[in-house]
């Protein structure tokens, strides 16, 4: 029996290994399995000798079995195998716990004495000796052909994979064996002709180096062939994408002489930007057309997005049709309900009736909402994802506006497109993304930027606060807080967590970043507020708190009332990251600033500075000078631009990270592409798959690319590709 990269791994391996695998790893077919690439390679003239393995790393070594020692433990339940091994050298041991002495003993026949084999594990030292604890190991077929084996490892690789406990590398490369023993033919995504042209493997060639190099000159052909294969076949859908909705026909929604959006800009109190003016002549163009639009605008926080979205709304609205803005949290749906409501003044608002759609709502207020938005009496529709709901439904969707694109999927996107017909789409994001980054996740947008800022606002100034080396600045940033406080101004501080004696962390924070040297927030909303009410100048100003997992009500309270000029300081999370305008806030402080990223910061030094007040963000961290952490902190110090610290946001923290989801899901399409170093390839593979496409739309002559775009760019791919 052959195998397909279709074939089930229940079918390949087996039903109990096929549940490890998927539980380990979301793999569930032939194709997801020898997808998991080796992350390394190990080879004989590389393996560390005993007597030199660097404490605290992992290596790989061969050695032989010298001793086994199963015994039951005396302080705590369960058994333990101590294995003590040598390279001829040099001896260490093999530290494994068992649940009884049955296991133990199980696994000392596996590593009886004279057995030789590959280990691999952190090295770590105990009672003097040199250990791993729970190693990674495989041994050699039997013990005539030991001493051969070893002496073929000299220039045979050894792939070593990413693993967990539940399935380690040497049991990921024996079941990638088995598979590969049995493979039948491997569609190939390349034709014959560019596969030539460009040197690279078939497929299936490709397939085997990779898992199984004969040599280390194997590889790299491998890697080549694989990557083209991602860009092509990732490139090759999103054109698809975008092409399926070009195909689509829409009602033109062309605007109107003397209509609602000429007699807005009139009302206008300034001049829009010549960024603003260009990508709305761009969107109205677009939605004159009889395809929908499918635009995707970046710029930079407090650019005047919002406005330009509002705009095409009214465009829409002309004819009767309905548009939905959603929005990634409830504080930020009703944030852009009062300032459109506030645009639109009060003859356009009772024209439009903008309304507010989010889970939160009482159910009569739901359902009240709800009847404007069915009846079409609603003609602007502004909500969370309760937008998505079936229950909700639209008389003439006509517009869709996904508002900080990087919290939501091409799922959502496309769910809420579903309630039209062949509705217009603008996807808005302030979180600035280089260009590699934006031709691979957001292929299937037409794109426009606005760079531009609108004329009077004062300016931002970033400082870091490095309390590693001037702990007495912690009390200058209060200080410096209440004199802002004391001319009038109001001040947002920032808190990665709600509270720390809790381990509460908002569930839309950033992860803590790995370099944070794993200690949680120092900081959290409830203990700052405590300690606040103690300063001789703070404690008397009104404050209040903000986090994610208060009332949606009682949130929208304090934010209406921050906005009035009601309170003086906000404690918050980083549910106020995005969209909340409060010209007179003057000073952001960001509490713990290194456990957030890049985008992330400048997104919240984004809410001060909006007015003609002057803007000051405070960047108070305990990171010491030198480590990844701080460099983080001090570049966004550095510069404005949120474009120039989306470059540098991908030198920091390499593309891996910046792909987020995408690089971190089992199912990712992108597993050797790299957005950065092949950002030629994938321009490359783009004009190719462009090619392709305007010969062969349905990929019929293209059999091969057909069959890896459906069994490697899923929905759930494509959604993880967006959640930057």
């Amino acid at each position: 029996m052959s195998f397909s990269l279709e074939t089930p791994l229940s079918t390949a391996l087996g039903a109990s290994t096929a549940k490890t695998l998927d539980r380990a790893f979301g793999m569930t077919t032939v194709a997801e399995l020898l997808g998991h690439y080796p992350r390394r390679y190990a080879d004989r003239g590389e393996l560390t000798p005993i007597e030199h393995l660097p404490i605290g790393e992992t290596v790989t070594i061969v050695a032989e079995v010298l001793s086994t020692h199963p015994r039951m433990m005396k302080n705590r339940r369960g058994a333990m195998l101590e294995v003590v091994i040598g390279d001829g050298i040099g001896q260490m041991s093999l530290t494994f716990f068992a649940k009884n002495l049955g296991q133990a003993e199980w696994r000392a026949k596996e590593l009886r004495v004279g057995r030789r084999g590959i280990f691999s594990g952190k090295v770590s030292v105990f009672n003097k000796r040199v250990q791993f604890a729970h190693p990674d190991y495989q041994l050699f077929d039997d013990d005539e052909s030991a001493h051969r084996q070893a002496d073929a490892l000299q220039d045979v690789p050894i792939p070593i994979y990413p693993a967990t406990s539940a399935m380690q590398s040497w049991q990921i490369a024996k079941v990638v064996g088995v598979v590969l023993d049995q493979l039948g033919d491997v569609h190939d995504p390349l034709s014959d002709d560019l596969r030539k042209r460009e040197g690279l493997l078939t497929a299936r060639e490709a397939l085997m180096s990779i898992h199984r190099p004969h040599r280390r000159a194997d590889i790299e052909p491998a890697v080549r062939t694989l990557r083209m294969h991602e860009a092509l076949v990732l490139q090759t859908a999103l054109l698809q994408q975008r092409n399926l909705i070009r195909s689509l026909v829409a009602t033109p929604r062309a605007a109107a002489s003397g209509g609602l959006l000429e007699r807005f800009d009139a009302s206008l109190p300034f001049t829009l930007t010549a960024d603003q003016q260009r990508v709305g002549s761009e969107i109205a163009a677009d939605l004159a057309a009889s395809r929908p639009m499918n635009r995707l605008i970046q710029g930079e926080v407090g650019s005047g997005k919002t406005l330009v979205a509002l705009r095409a709304m009214l465009q829409v609205a002309e004819s009767g049709g309905q548009s939905a803005l959603i929005a990634p949290t409830e504080v930020l749906a009703a944030q852009h309900l009062r300032s459109i409501t506030k645009m639109l003044g009060p003859d356009a608002s009772a024209e439009l009736i903008p309304t507010l759609l989010t889970g939160q709502m009482s159910a009569p207020e739901r359902r009240r909402a709800a009847l404007r938005v069915a009846s079409g009496q609603s003609l602007i529709v502004i909500g969370t994802h309760a937008l998505l709901s079936e229950k909700t439904t639209f008389a003439d969707l006509a517009l869709v506006v996904v508002d900080e694109q990087h919290r939501f999927g091409v799922e959502q996107r496309e769910m809420l497109r579903a309630k039209g017909t062949a509705p217009h789409a603008i996807v808005l994001t302030a979180t600035p993304i280089p260009r590699t980054v934006a031709m691979t996740v957001f292929g299937d947008l037409d794109t426009s930027v606005i760079q531009t800022m609108p004329a009077g606002r004062a300016g931002i100034s970033t400082f870091v606060a490095p309390l590693a080396e001037h702990p007495e600045w912690f009390q200058r940033v209060w200080d410096r807080s209440g004199e802002e406080i004391a001319q009038g101004r109001q001040v947002f501080v920032v808190c990665a967590a709600i509270d720390t004696a809790s381990d509460s962390v908002e569930a839309d924070d950033a992860p803590p970043p790995e370099d944070v040297e794993g200690r949680g927030p120092r900081w959290g909303v409830v203990q700052l507020d405590q300690l606040l009410a103690t300063h001789p100048v703070l404690g008397s100003v009104r404050r209040a708190i903000l986090h994610g997992k208060m009332p949606s009500d009682e949130k929208d309270a304090i934010m209406r009332a921050f906005a009035r000029g009601e309170i003086d300081m906000l404690v918050a999370t980083t549910v106020i990251e995005v969209g909340v305008d409060v010209p007179n806030a003057s000073t952001m402080v960001v509490m713990d600033a290194d456990r957030f990223g890049v985008s992330q910061l400048h997104q919240l030094r984004g809410r001060v500075g909006r007015g003609g007040v002057p803007g000051l963000c405070l960047l108070v961290t305990e990171a010491e000078a030198g480590t990844p952490a701080r460099e983080r902190v001090e570049a966004v110090a550095a510069t404005l631009d949120g474009f120039e610290l989306a470059e540098v946001d991908l030198e920091l923290r390499g593309e891996g990270d910046v792909l987020g989801a995408a690089q971190a899901g089992a199912k990712s399409s992108l597993r050797l592409l790299r957005v950065v170093k092949d950002a030629g390839l994938i321009a490359y593979a783009r004009d190719i798959a462009a090619d392709i496409l305007r010969d062969d739309p349905m990929l019929t002559g293209h059999p091969g690319l057909r069959v890896a775009i459906q069994e490697r760019v899923s929905d759930e791919d494509r959604a993880a590709l967006s959640k930057n």
